[in-house]
């Protein structure tokens, strides 16, 4: 066991107390972009600092690298990756399909997770040994489904629209071979992967702190995740996640058709 599932617990716990009162609630909402929309809530900036706060006191030796205020002690052997609310967006039209996000690396490689949605009132968590779900259907193990082909598939991509140039053809072949494809969700597809209700997901353009903390959650459930060139997902940028070895392999063939 890397992180004890209690001290993931706090991390949720304390990121709620600051998200839950301002869902559905939005005193602000700041552009981090001058061109395009990036949306950044006062929820983020305070769940950000809570979330660091209690790592800084519990694990003073650990690194941190946040969305909202960047690393510190980044050349530590131990560094926890944080996305205090992933899915801004959904956060701010109300749809309950965010999340915040915790992960630690050890030697860069994520390790263990977490992925919290507290008004629905769940965890998806890794310890580094397994995979857990907690929430209103109880606690169990996740797993995931053991779909190998693609025609059996269900797909979740957040919008086809972040495919530019020849990754919208990649992912276009994709789509085309699954037998369901939805989009939206954000992390919460990741999840639903590992809980064994999704069986592919894949996205573009994404940083470190989107996805790190859902790679340990993934692959204890069973599932594998990479990036678009089989490496390391920790690597972020273009990401395929899915619920078998043999569902990936077919996948990142036709992506790299």
């Amino acid at each position: 066991m890397v992180v004890e599932l209690s001290f993931l617990r706090q991390i949720a716990g304390v990121a709620a107390e600051q998200t839950l009162p301002r869902f559905r609630n939005i005193s602000l909402v700041d552009n981090k972009y001058q061109m395009g929309f990036d949306p950044v809530t006062e929820a983020d900036r305070a769940a950000e600092i809570a979330i660091r706060s209690l790592i800084n006191t519990a694990c003073p030796e650990h690194g941190i690298l946040g969305e909202e205020f960047g690393g510190e002690n980044l050349d530590h052997s131990h560094v926890w990756v944080i996305d205090p609310i992933d899915g801004t967006r959904a956060f701010i039209s109300g749809i309950p399909v965010w999340g915040t996000l915790a992960g630690l690396t050890i030697n860069g490689d994520a390790a263990a997770g977490l992925m919290a949605q507290p008004f629905t009132n769940e965890l998806f968590m890794c310890d580094g040994e397994a995979s857990w779900y907690e929430g209103p259907g109880g606690v169990r193990r996740l797993e995931t489904r053991k779909t190998i082909q693609l025609s059996e598939a269900t797909l979740f991509t957040t919008t086809p629209a972040m495919f530019k140039d020849e990754k919208r053809a990649s992912y276009d072949r994709v789509e085309q071979s699954v037998r369901l494809a939805r989009y939206g969700t954000d992390c919460y597809a990741y999840a639903m992967l590992a809980a064994g209700f999704v069986d592919l997901v894949i996205e573009t353009g994404l940083h470190p702190y989107d996805i790190v903390a859902l790679i340990p959650i993934i692959e204890k459930a069973g599932g594998m995740i990479t990036t678009w060139d089989g490496g390391p997902a920790e690597r972020a940028g273009s990401i395929l996640a899915a619920a078998t070895p043999e569902l990936h392999a077919k996948a990142l063939d036709l992506l790299n058709r």
